[in-house]
């Protein structure tokens, strides 16, 4: 292992929103996408895996830790150019872009006020809210693919709702350095009203414990929005159903096992209270989709991804609440 500033066993507990999570093998912290780039490049010269985050969020590591190189990206530099082009790293924090943005009077980002992590965590799922999605306003981004630099177009990403390339079920060595975005440009009063009436739509639900942001992506199935009274009207047309009106309907609002518990203001969120392990948090995961899937016939699918050595969880039949 050639990267001497690289740590051994670094708990990731500490750099999760979870709160929980095994050790990395070996954890580096790099500033700057040069940075980010030699390590990527490095571990893949060296047949290491190399598993980049960023805030933590939107992800539960295994109580047994990650193998390889876990890299830490912190690198946030900006560059604007002219008719709203933004060349920027992806460690920065999605919200910090909106407001560097906003400053500029470049809007679109509004709806990532209030989403806990950076860019590049983002891009992973094509996070979004209130009908935007992040994949809308980029032109092209910079990767390392195999081992190789260069620029890709967004098509390379395959964007879908809450999905990308990123989270292939087999891990691809696939990293985002940088991306080239290009923001309409707005009063800077509108983006400002729009930005806060959804920062406080996000604070009349969304809990002040550890958590990973909204847990399951939400079901496309107009069949079963049409059967369910408590769904808005809006919802229905879309045949959109919230993954939370799904937990909650089957009684499971603020459930709690062990130190987990499922959101009690909105139940798609699940929240470390009390020094839950990754294990344990799992386990209510598997619990959450079993009763959806047999009050249902529907599968909750997690926007979280289960990262590192999973091989000896164990499922189980059923759990007891407190």
């Amino acid at each position: 292992m050639s990267f001497p500033t690289a740590k051994q066993n670094e708990p990731m507990s500490r750099w999760t929103t979870l709160r929980a999570g095994g050790p990395a093998e070996w954890f580096l912290v790099v500033r700057s996408a040069d940075e980010f780039a030699n390590a990527l490049i490095g571990a893949f010269d060296q047949g290491i895996d190399a598993i980049p985050v960023g805030w933590g969020s939107n992800m539960l590591v295994s109580d047994l830790g990650l193998s390889g190189l876990t890299i830490l990206n912190l690198a946030c530099q900006i560059v604007f150019g002219t008719e709203g082009e933004v060349i920027v790293d992806t460690g920065i924090g999605f919200q910090n872009l909106f407001i560097a943005c906003a400053q500029r009077n470049l809007g679109g980002l509004e709806f990532a006020v209030g989403i806990p992590g950076t860019l590049g965590g983002a891009l992973v799922s094509n996070a979004g809210a209130y009908r935007s999605n992040v994949s809308e306003f980029i032109e092209e981004l910079e990767v390392v693919d195999h081992g190789e630099r260069k620029w890709v177009k967004p098509e390379f990403m395959g964007f879908r709702y809450r999905d990308s390339i990123l989270r292939q079920e087999t891990r691809l060595p696939i990293s985002v350095l940088r991306v080239k975005m290009r923001l309409p440009t707005k009063p800077g009063k509108d983006i400002y009203d729009e930005a806060r009436d959804y920062q406080r739509q996000r604070i009349s639900k969304q809990p002040a414990s550890a958590s990973a942001g909204s847990y399951f992506k939400n079901v496309y199935d107009r069949e079963l929005a049409e059967q369910l009274p408590q769904l808005r009207g809006d919802l229905k047309a879309a045949g959109v159903v919230p993954a939370g009106v799904l937990i909650e309907a089957v009684g499971l609002k603020g459930a709690r096992f062990r130190g987990g518990m499922l959101g009690a203001r909105h139940a798609n969120f699940l929240l470390n209270v009390g020094g839950a392990n990754a294990t344990d948090l799992r386990h209510l995961t598997e619990f959450a989709q079993k009763r959806v899937r047999d009050a249902f016939d529907v599968e909750l699918e997690p926007e979280v991804l289960f990262l590192g050595d999973w091989s000896q969880f164990e499922s189980v039949e059923s759990i007891d609440l407190e």
